[in-house]
């Protein structure tokens, strides 16, 4: 099984209420694994947000938290909730409601990797979903609450920066009529999980930087945004897709001759979203 459920790194000081997270990103895939599977070690990282944790990596240089998942999302997937179990998958899971990730094969528990392709030969059974569900999902999403309290307490409020990649054909229908390609999807659930003053900076951020930026089409935010977005408590989340093409080459998952050159420009976009939140803790002014 995989190691750990999760990696954090913090600031030497904590001077930004923003928290960076990727849960995709984990490629921890032990043999023990890989043996009940139909995929090859290649191929089984498909889905996998590949290199998203080096790209923001960076983070705690300028103030914020950033948690990275450890294991991988074929294994277990951070951004659903603990009950989207599939019944094509797991054996005495009843039929509930439509549940669209779940149909398709993407459930907390993922059936597929990316373009459909099984994972499994046959079903697993409930106890094992339940125990990847008890040592991984709940250890990560425990922590980034605890970041994101932390922040809150500090500062009055908190911003979750969601970090993911995705597939450059998934923005093939976004790019009609002449419109530029966004390089950029942010979600943030038409408005429900971020305050628009949050979004518009953490737009402007890209923007800034040269990127084309699409808001939430085709990807306004799954599980996480919706769970931990509650701006009415001032307590912020921000789905962040990165066109893959940009830094790495897709078909053998490796970082293409862009990527130092992208990390670094990133890096600029990062502190200055890490300086959104950016201020002496209300801690520190009381003193």
């Amino acid at each position: 099984m995989p190691k750990v459920a999760y990696h954090l790194f913090r600031p030497e000081a904590l001077t930004s209420c923003v928290v960076f997270a990727s849960p995709h990103s984990g490629r921890d895939y032990p043999w023990s694994f890989l043996r009940h599977t139909l995929l090859d070690e290649h191929s089984i990282r498909s889905s996998e947000d590949a290199y998203v944790d080096r790209l923001f990596d960076c983070a705690p240089q300028f103030g914020a938290a950033f948690l990275k998942a450890g294991a991988p999302r074929a294994f277990v997937d951070l951004n659903r909730a603990s009950d989207e179990l599939d019944p094509a998958l797991i054996d005495g899971v009843r039929r509930a409601g439509h549940n669209p990730r779940v149909a398709s094969g993407l459930g907390v528990v993922p059936r597929v990797v990316a373009n459909g392709r099984a994972i499994y030969r046959g079903k697993l059974p409930l106890e094992e979903a339940d125990r990847r569900i008890r040592d991984y999902w709940r250890p990560y999403h425990r922590a980034l609450q605890r970041c994101l309290d932390e922040a809150h307490a500090d500062f009055g409020e908190s911003l979750l920066i969601d970090c993911h990649s995705m597939p450059h054909e998934a923005v093939d229908g976004v790019a009609r009529g002449g419109a530029r390609r966004p390089d950029i999807v942010i979600g943030d659930r038409f408005g429900a999980s971020a305050a628009s003053h949050m979004v518009d900076r953490v737009e402007g951020a890209f923007i800034a930087a040269g990127f084309s930026v699409s808001r939430n089409t085709p990807f306004a935010g799954a599980f996480i945004t919706q769970h931990y977005g509650r701006p009415a408590r001032r307590q912020h989340a921000v789905q962040i897709e990165i066109d893959r093409a940009i830094y790495m080459d897709e078909v053998r998952i490796r970082p293409n001759a862009n990527f130092h050159a992208f990390r670094k420009l990133l890096r600029g976009i990062i502190a200055d979203i890490a300086a959104i939140g950016s201020a002496e803790p209300d801690r520190v002014a009381a003193e």
